[in-house]
């Protein structure tokens, strides 16, 4: 077996009580409840759970997601970039993106390539202090006003940051026309009138 793939197949099976651990020394290190759910591939709810020490038989239902396989090497991160592309095209019917939003910090290797492969500039919404998915624009990186939008994420989990994403670009000016993350975790298709397309999809059965 692959180093990468030795390293990851130990955290993905973490107790409760390590991932709390892990969250609580995450806290303490200084990251809010969304960083902290996008280190462990967690669902905000859930991390929120692992802090409140609260007991098994409350526990949210969630799907823990590892992808640390394709993040050790830049060209699994870029195969992943050319699907997303390729799916962007296929469902706005080839119709041009203009900029491609990736949400921080995991969204963004993704948002970069597939950025590449379509020919559109690239934006980041970066974490902020405040609720549970709260973000917003960085002014570094590519504009959305007057722009036709992809929003990219690894994991969709309850949607809130992927809402929150959509309701800071339509606020920005711009016209979000497709979400498109790595693994979806629920069985929405759409989310605040934007189309949703998740390259996995991985529920609960």
């Amino acid at each position: 077996m692959a180093q990468e793939e030795q390293e990851e197949a130990s955290p993905m099976t973490m107790s409760i009580e390590e991932l709390r651990e892990i969250a609580t020394r995450l806290r303490t290190e200084g990251l809010n409840s969304q960083q902290i759910a996008d280190e462990l591939s967690l669902s905000q709810d859930t991390v929120s759970w692992l802090l409140a020490g609260s007991q098994s038989r409350d526990a949210p239902t969630d799907v823990r997601i590892g992808w640390r396989t394709i993040g050790v090497k830049p060209e699994r991160i870029e195969a992943i970039g050319d699907i997303m592309a390729d799916v962007t095209a296929e469902e706005t019917g080839h119709d041009p993106i203009d900029t491609v939003v990736g949400i921080s910090i995991n969204g963004i290797v993704f948002a970069q390539e597939t950025a590449k492969n379509l020919g559109a500039e690239v934006a980041i919404l970066r974490n902020i202090e405040g609720g549970p998915g709260q973000g917003a624009l960085s002014d570094k990186y590519g504009r959305v006003s007057g722009k036709r939008v992809a929003i990219i994420d690894d994991v969709l989990s309850s949607g809130l940051t992927m809402s929150r994403t959509i309701e800071a670009v339509r606020e920005a000016g711009g016209t979000p026309v497709l979400a498109v993350v790595l693994v979806n975790k629920t069985m929405r298709n759409e989310i605040d009138d934007v189309p949703l397309r998740g390259i996995i999809r991985a529920v609960p059965v």
